[in-house]
């Protein structure tokens, strides 16, 4: 028996059309998943689609919205013919310190970054529910950050929801155990992303903090992402539920 094998089922992941989201999604595709893509990017999500080969589909939504975010679910599951699997990836940042922020740039991280998860979770409940038979069952990921664990002068309400996802993803895995859904959480270091790139020009001296922090010596790569992915989404982690695992080349390690 193949413990990483996903061959058979069906994945859905939000914000998969580049960086950290296509990392994940490439792995789970590499391990047999059909990978449903969605994003807002209805040009973005098509070429991911395309990258990740037969049986991807691609799905544009706003996740901020809540009915196109139940939408979303459950057209994945009707496209795919079921869905074991959820990525909550989506997400966005707003750099600036404390006392320049609007309520609306707060609530917009938020309602992005942490609302969505709860959403989406919530709409793929029935989907991944135990059947009569006992058989049924799933897997969902929460995609964090080292700001789920550390504070940062330019990012109050990123590290405010990112927090929140470590929180939502215990909260989700103890009530969902009895029907065998695991729900985990990724807490990604710095990876060299679209939006990783901005906070390097945002942010003086970022670059080298980070190399100088990091025991791997580099930034990561959305590619590095694609294990811990095929993990928590196979039978392999099927006694791991409520976790936060960081990916982080040691970052969160170093003193």
């Amino acid at each position: 028996m193949n413990l990483f094998d996903l061959k058979g089922k069906a994945a859905l992941v939000t914000g998969g059309n580049g960086g950290i989201g296509l990392g994940m999604a490439e792995g789970l595709a590499r391990a047999g998943a059909k990978v449903a893509i969605a994003g807002r990017d209805a040009g973005k999500n098509s070429a991911a689609a395309k990258r990740l080969g037969e049986g991807a589909i691609a799905l544009a939504a706003d996740v901020t919205d809540e009915r196109a975010c139940r939408a979303m679910v459950d057209e994945a599951a009707s496209r795919l013919g079921r869905l074991d699997i959820l990525v909550n990836n989506a997400g966005i940042n707003i750099r600036k310190r404390p006392e320049e922020y609007s309520l609306d740039e707060w609530r917009r991280v938020l309602e992005a970054n942490l609302t969505s998860a709860f959403v989406a979770s919530q709409a793929a409940y029935p989907h991944l529910q135990r059947d009569k038979g006992g058989a049924k069952g799933g897997k969902i990921v929460n995609i964090g950050s080292m700001m789920s664990l550390f504070g940062a002068a330019f990012v109050a309400p990123y590290g405010a929801s990112k927090g929140g996802i470590v929180q939502l993803t215990r909260a989700l895995a103890c009530a969902w155990a009895k029907d065998n859904i695991q729900v985990n959480a990724v807490l990604p270091g710095w990876i060299d992303t679209a939006l990783t790139r901005r906070a390097r020009q945002e942010v003086e001296g970022l670059h080298d903090r980070v190399l100088a922090r990091t025991p791997a010596g580099r930034w990561g790569a959305p590619e590095d992402l694609a294990g811990i992915a095929v993990f928590l989404c196979s039978s392999s982690s099927d006694f791991v539920t409520g976790t936060a695992i960081p990916v982080d080349g040691g970052y969160a390690a170093q003193g």
